[in-house]
């Protein structure tokens, strides 16, 4: 069972950085708002977070050219 916590990073990690995505687009819109800006700090947090625990596993090629 070691790989779902693995797997549960990749899905996190993935899911932040759609969601990045999106809020980096209304920031280059100007029509960024400040709850938006603290949802693109969550969601860079999490990649970190998922990040990390993936390069402690030896396994950031599960993620390496999704962002």
């Amino acid at each position: 069972m070691a790989e779902l916590p693995l797997v549960r990073a990749v899905a996190q990690y993935e899911t932040a950085a759609v969601h990045a995505v999106q809020l980096a687009a209304l920031a280059e819109a100007d029509k960024m708002t400040d709850l938006d800006a603290d949802s693109l700090a969550a969601a860079e947090d999490v990649m970190a977070a998922a990040r990390a625990q993936l390069v402690a596993a030896g396994r950031l090629d599960l993620i390496e050219g999704t962002s």
